[in-house]
């Protein structure tokens, strides 16, 4: 049975998850479309598409773009209601095809993983009944790391998923475009094999390159010295 104070929490919160949720359908995450480029959606967060950091360049262009919505208004101290704390956004040649949401444990503190699913199918459409069931270790990428599954939603051209930590209250949101995410980790695995197989290679120019600066150095230091040294 929900306490007093928990029951409370959910009262206060829940609403704003729901809120945050409300008026997007399909693939994409509040106002953020998946398949949309860098430029659009760091303008929509508000931050500098410079930031975007680059995983891959090939087979395919890979970035991430990180997004943590601030808590406090830019004027006082008054904390916001926005549950959200880290968001990070994942490109696939200029294209959006996942989001993951990463709540802040005090602004979820309380709330069960039925209030979560609830608040979510307010969007999504119901929960699968399959959903809940552990994520295998041996999966590839951040889903591996996620926890366990608690909720699963999928459309046509979308699929959600929410999870549960293994280790403490924290809850995480993926949101993923099947198609692009199927292609994004074929182009990751790629490229792993090319950074492999490249290896050798790029340890060869770097030692090379050291050399070649300590050389360099070393030459100056000694015109620098000699015109100057003493006996």
């Amino acid at each position: 049975m929900m306490t007093r104070p928990t029951a409370a929490v959910a009262v206060l919160i829940l609403p704003l998850i729901v809120a945050g949720l409300e008026g997007q359908g399909g693939a994409q995450y509040r106002d953020f479309q998946l398949g949309g480029d860098l430029a659009s959606v760091a303008a929509l967060a508000g931050i500098d598409q410079s930031t975007a950091k680059v995983i891959h360049e090939r087979p395919a262009l890979m970035q991430d773009l990180e997004w943590r919505p601030t808590h406090w208004t830019s004027d006082t101290i008054t904390a916001q209601s926005d549950p959200v704390q880290r968001v990070n956004f994942s490109f696939y040649n200029d294209q959006l095809f996942k989001v993951v949401v990463d709540y802040d444990r005090d602004r979820t503190d309380g709330l069960t993983a039925a209030d979560l699913i609830d608040a979510i199918s307010e969007t999504y459409g119901p929960a699968s009944k399959a959903a809940v069931k552990k994520t295998s270790m041996s999966g590839m990428g951040v889903e591996s790391e996620s926890g366990e599954v608690i909720g699963r939603w999928t459309g046509a051209d979308y699929s959600v998923a929410l999870y549960r930590s293994s280790y403490s209250t924290a809850f995480r949101l993926i949101v993923t475009m099947p198609k692009l995410d199927a292609q994004a980790r074929a182009a990751d695995a790629q490229a792993y094999r090319l950074d492999t197989l490249e290896a050798p290679q790029r340890e060869i120019a770097r030692q090379k390159k050291e050399a070649d600066e300590a050389k360099v150095s070393h030459e100056k230091a000694r015109a620098t010295n000699k015109a100057t040294f003493r006996p």
